[in-house]
């Protein structure tokens, strides 16, 4: 192997001295002859076990390795384990024959050559030579094909149907090769290797794309045919998991840009085989063309991304039609490989600060094409036994495709299962105190009986007697001197009611912020960490029991329930007037900070209507705020609100949540999803509500009392609309799973029209007496919903 310099590099076998370092040691990685150091080598032919360079400044030939046949041409059969001169005339080529020599007598090399046990040398004399080959250059007439401009119109100048063998051989020749692929699409660039190394390709991305999608077209499917039967059955096969240079790599990064890939018709014949490449990588090359992803644009990323989702897609719809028993495990690799290869960009994506959203990797088909629940059992399976080859691969091993809602089904799989072991728990245990009166019988409920005069102590009451395994239990609440059974809407009111009485601000416990209407932990509090603890429970048993809860917490509180950091974007939404100062800070130009903001360390706060000051760090007093360090102080800044002056309210918040809901499941979410979860969203579709609406009785959607009512309840304004919702499901907000799954049912009451409507929450439930004015159901409705609170027997 010899650089541009000429130097030569040898490695592999050196049984016979053939590698020149005056050894018969085998090298396995290349190593520099230091014998021909100083000489300018434009020439290496290789035999069966010998070697030899032409060194053109003194016209020699050097030899060495194997000699028993004569074939270094030392004039012995001896072996050279370093080079040595072949014996010859040789002359330096320097365009012109010296006047004191006779021409015939000597001779110029032209090119040598070396094959099994021989080797040649093609010469001439110095009267008629020209100068010599140089390996170190390309020879134009003799450079590989690359996809280029010209190239492109060549085969696309034949018209469809008429294509010669000798342009079909071209096409071959190309995509048949990875050097040819690799050869193409490069930058511009003055380096002989085009930039290229481990934080840089070398490769103009937008110029494969353009080139890839002007040689891919409709008009002209032969191309199109022959590009993707010789990457199926030529190139792909043939990659393999060792690279010898880091420009080898330059194929994995634009072959994706190819139309062929995309289409499902080429996913088991070349997406996945090239997936299966890539995953089979070794780690260095692997990690280089990891650096190679990380600085792509954003849409050039993302197109591999989609490719590879479009992949399992398309493998999930033909699971879901079947797959005959013999094809499974083959599928079951195909359905890994493009996962795999999704998962390698997800790291990437996260590591690089995400290059693009990470919802971008949510394949929101999932739910359509797989029984997630069952996927979640067969996980849990794998997880305890390992792969069972009758098992499909487990779509949550790669939990980063799944969205808010295939997330939320997961977590209430999660709970329904954590729910019936405890259930099965107590049923043991009960049984076993009917044989050992010792053993105290249980039950199988976490029931929670409150006066809603005392719904706070009297809950602190219970759940501080509770065992931690009691929390996985389901959740039944009774109000005292209510008859109602809880088949879920009591349970809805019970967290209503007791997050409002925990987080009402006159208490001290939370500190209202009145520009964003959001709350934060009071570091000011006299209640102990009880209470917080409390807190996190209910907010826990909440989700746990898949109830919506109403709290006005910033978003931070979600972040920091999932150990991520809050940033300065959280203090802007608690804080807006702080958080917009702190922005100009950062992005002031000029170099006079320090008097034109006079900051030091520190933050003021108010203690009881007197101020206090606070250091954000050690000497934050005597620290002044500059162009240097300002990033250090927002970060301060922000970590003393969210982190800091909370640090043990926060932290008994954090225990009590996840005694009840944590776990892996719950760690799969974005912070975002979360606080949807915990207190649905704002995502109205009153269409959608009425739709999905069922009726009983004499009702159905024609029947004209119920006409009326949906008139009314769309003219209603949007905060009658929520009451409504909280009159008849116990919440305002909706669930993560969307309108869709808020079912309502609608049934005739035998009362007339003096009557108003009532709500059986439980079940999304509302009596609505036959009325035949509209205004009449207008009145009606409106005087129900705005007197929502309480239970009847239901």
């Amino acid at each position: 192997m010899m650089k541009m310099e000429g130097g030569v590099f040898t490695f592999g076998a050196g049984g016979y001295g053939q590698l020149g370092h005056n050894s018969t040691s085998h090298e396995i990685n290349p190593r520099k002859v230091f014998e021909l150091m100083g000489s300018i080598v434009t020439q290496i032919a290789c035999g069966r076990q010998h070697t030899s360079a032409f060194v053109p400044s003194s016209g020699r030939i050097y030899s060495f390795g194997l000699g028993g046949n004569g074939q270094l041409g030392t004039g012995s059969t001896s072996n050279r384990k370093s080079p040595f001169t072949v014996k010859g005339n040789w002359f330096p080529y320097n365009g012109q024959c010296p006047s004191d020599i006779d021409s015939q007598e000597y001779f110029c090399v032209k090119r040598i050559f070396s094959g099994g046990d021989q080797s040649f040398s093609h010469y001439s004399s110095l009267q008629n030579s020209g100068p010599p080959d140089d390996f170190r250059y390309p020879d134009p007439s003799k450079q590989i094909w690359t996809v280029n401009e010209t190239l492109i119109q060549k085969w696309l100048s034949y018209p469809s149907g008429r294509f010669p063998v000798e342009i079909a051989n071209e096409i071959d020749g190309t995509f048949s090769s990875s050097g040819c692929l690799n050869g193409s699409f490069l930058a511009v660039s003055n380096d002989d290797h085009y930039r290229t190394g481990t934080k840089f390709s070398g490769v103009d991305m937008n110029a494969a794309r353009l080139l890839f999608h002007k040689l891919i077209q409709p008009d002209h499917p032969q191309i199109s045919q022959q590009v993707a039967a010789s990457l199926e059955k030529n190139l792909i096969p043939k990659l393999t998991s060792s690279l010898p240079d880091v420009e080898a790599l330059r194929f994995y990064l634009t072959l994706p840009e190819c139309p062929l890939m995309s289409d499902s018709n080429n996913f088991t014949t070349i997406a996945i085989p090239f997936g299966t490449a890539l995953v089979n990588l070794e780690k260095a090359p692997l990690k280089v063309l990891e650096n190679w992803w990380s600085i792509l644009e954003p849409p050039l990323f993302l197109k591999i991304v989609e490719l590879f989702k479009e992949v399992v897609v398309h493998l999930l719809k033909l699971y879901k039609i079947g797959i005959p028993p013999s094809e499974r495990r083959i599928f079951n690799n195909f359905l890994h490989t493009a996962l795999k290869v999704l998962e390698i960009l997800h790291r990437v994506n996260e590591k690089s600060g995400q290059i693009i959203q990470y919802d971008k990797f949510y394949i929101h088909e999932v739910q359509e094409l797989i029984d997630i629940r069952n996927d979640y059992i067969n996980w849990v399976q794998q997880q305890a036994y390992g792969m069972l080859a009758d098992i499909p691969v487990t779509i949550c091993t790669y939990p980063f495709v799944f969205d808010a809602q295939a997330k939320t089904t997961l977590l209430q799989t999660d709970a329904v299962l954590q729910m019936q072991m405890a259930i099965d728990q107590a049923h043991r245990q009960n049984v076993s105190s009917l044989f050992l009166p010792v053993i105290e019988s249980v039950n199988p409920c976490l029931i929670l009986v409150v006066r809603r005069e005392n719904i706070v102590g009297d809950a602190m009451e219970v759940l501080r007697k509770t065992k931690n395994i009691d929390y996985k239990k389901p959740l039944k609440v009774i109000f005292v001197g209510e008859d109602a059974v809880d088949a879920g809407g009591v349970r809805k009111e019970f967290f209503l009611l007791i997050m409002r009485e925990l987080l009402d601000p006159k208490y001290g416990m939370f500190r209202y912020y009145e520009d964003s209407r959001l709350i934060w932990f009071s570091d000011k509090t006299f209640e102990d960490s009880d209470l917080f603890h409390l807190i996190g429970v209910i907010c826990g048993l909440a989700i746990y029991n898949f109830t919506i809860v109403d709290l006005h917490f910033p978003l931070a509180l979600y972040k920091k329930l999932l150990k991520k950091k809050p940033s300065l974007d959280d203090l802007k939404e608690l804080m807006p007037d702080v958080g917009r100062s702190m922005q100009q800070l950062l992005d002031y130009p000029e170099d006079d900070i320090e008097e034109t903001f006079c900051l030091n360390f520190t933050i003021t706060v108010e203690n009881f209507g007197a101020t206090e000051v606070k250091e954000l760090v050690l000497n934050g007093a005597d620290t002044a705020v500059n162009k240097q360090n300002r990033q250090e102080f927002v970060d301060a800044y922000v970590d003393y609100i969210f982190n800091k002056s909370v640090a043990s309210l926060f932290d008994a918040f954090h225990a009590g949540f996840h005694k009840v809901c944590g776990g892996k499941v719950l760690l799969l979410f974005q912070p975002n999803e979360l606080q949807a979860m915990v207190i649905g969203n704002t995502n109205y579709d009153w269409k959608e509500l009425e739709k999905n609406t069922e009726y009983k009785g004499e009702y159905w959607a024609e029947h004209p009392t119920i006409k009326i009512f949906w008139e009314v309840f769309h003219e209603l304004p949007l905060e009658k609309k929520k009451q409504f919702l909280l009159f008849l499901t116990g919440s305002d907000r909706i669930p993560i799973l969307g309108m869709k799954s808020l079912k309502l049912v609608i049934q005739s009451t035998g009362g007339g029209e003096d009557y108003l409507p009532v709500s059986h929450t439980c079940f999304n439930l509302l009596d609505l007496p036959k009325y035949t004015e509209k205004e009449t159901l207008r009145s009606k409705l409106i005087q129900a919903i705005d007197h929502n609170e309480g239970f009847s027997l239901i």
